[in-house]
């Protein structure tokens, strides 16, 4: 079965960085988009970034754009999210999911790993 696994989620001071991970399996890995969204608390959730199932092309919100990085191993089937420079307002629960239209709307991803949560406070 379809299984996403995050991790490397944690506590980090304002400017720091973190990478979080996300090992998938049960799939074609290398033939979907994968996207990480976040939720943080007390609100809804926000995509953060897009990769093409290549790593060829990526995407970003512009909340994020320029700090983070996605990245994919596809002989790892694992997708990853560099955050540099982070910020109270990152403070989320990251989930990755899968993308079966590439480039849809949060609300066509078809699976969710169970969320890693990130932290940015001094």
């Amino acid at each position: 079965q379809v299984q996403l696994v995050e991790s490397g989620g944690g506590q980090v001071q304002p400017g720091g960085s973190l990478r979080i991970s996300c090992a998938a399996s049960g799939f074609g890995f290398s033939t979907y988009y994968m996207s990480w969204v976040r939720q943080a608390p007390g609100k809804g959730n926000e995509w953060v970034s897009s990769i093409d199932s290549d790593g060829g092309h990526t995407y970003y919100a512009d909340s994020v754009k320029g700090r983070f990085t996605i990245s994919r191993d596809n002989a790892k089937n694992t997708l990853y999210l560099q955050m540099n420079s982070l910020k109270p307002e990152d403070t989320a629960l990251y989930y990755c999911a899968r993308d079966p239209q590439g480039l849809g709307s949060i609300t066509q991803y078809d699976y969710w790993g169970q969320g890693t949560q990130v932290t940015v406070s001094s």
